[in-house]
């Protein structure tokens, strides 16, 4: 997709940003989109091998496992400070999901990573009086037999957002979602690629056409930016008008 010149270059100057899942897919699109309008960027890879093969202009990737507390915990202490915080963590298993092991995982990925950061988080975002964007899912309202984990959890995430914009609002804090529709990303890839499914979706999508996560990471500037300050406990919808036809 073209560049998006909406932003000012500056406009997050002086802001720390930490971004889950920042080593690909959305996640990645965020945090050079963050990092390319002034903010000081931290992004978490799920290993340590991950986060030294890959760059990303203006971000420093570090490992944490967004399951374990400990790790969460680590990175989080050693922010020196925290304005904006980006739940772009996320997995998908597929038909695998309905072994009770693999759901359990997909669930402990996307909606526990995200509530493990976002109520440890509260503290620092409260003296900043900071904002939250978590990644949601078109899934978050309506149901996909082949993922039943990833869309329970996204569905999780959508009210978990709800929930904690009330609660976080006297301090302060702003809670948003973003729920992205079909995106061409690596996880997609095969799916864009195939003769048949590819094809269908861009024809059922309203803009005919998948989405990109640049077009994702946009929406996550604009909830984070004062452009957004009376936003709270709300979810964008990007997904080119798929979940309207």
């Amino acid at each position: 997709m073209p560049e998006c010149n909406t932003f000012a270059p500056d406009l997050f100057q002086g802001r720390h940003v930490l971004i889950t899942g920042a080593s690909s897919g959305i996640g990645a699109a965020i945090a050079a989109a963050f990092a390319a309008h002034g903010a000081c960027v931290t992004g978490t890879a799920s290993t340590h091998a991950r986060a030294a093969a890959i760059e990303i202009p203006g971000v420093a990737l570090k490992a944490c496992d967004v399951r374990k507390d400990t790790e969460v915990d680590a990175l989080l202490e050693s922010l020196p400070q925290l304005d904006i915080l980006v739940t772009a963590a996320g997995i998908a298993r597929r038909v695998e999901e309905y072994d009770w092991d693999v759901f359990q995982d997909v669930a402990d990925v996307n909606l526990y990573g995200t509530a493990r950061f976002a109520l440890r988080a509260r503290e620092a975002l409260k003296t900043t009086k900071g904002s939250i964007v978590t990644i949601a899912s078109m899934l978050s309202t309506f149901g996909d037999r082949l993922v039943p984990a990833y869309a329970a959890s996204k569905g999780g995430v959508s009210q978990l957002t709800k929930s904690l914009a009330i609660e976080y609002a006297p301090d302060g804090i702003r809670v948003n979602a973003i729920a992205p529709g079909w995106l061409h990303t690596d996880m997609t890839d095969s799916l864009v690629q195939d003769s048949l499914h590819g094809p269908t979706i861009a024809e059922r999508t309203a803009m005919k056409r998948w989405g990109a996560a640049d077009e994702i990471a946009s929406g996550a500037l604009f909830l984070s930016s004062p452009a957004a300050s009376y936003i709270t406990g709300s979810t964008l919808t990007i997904d080119g008008g798929y979940a309207i036809t």
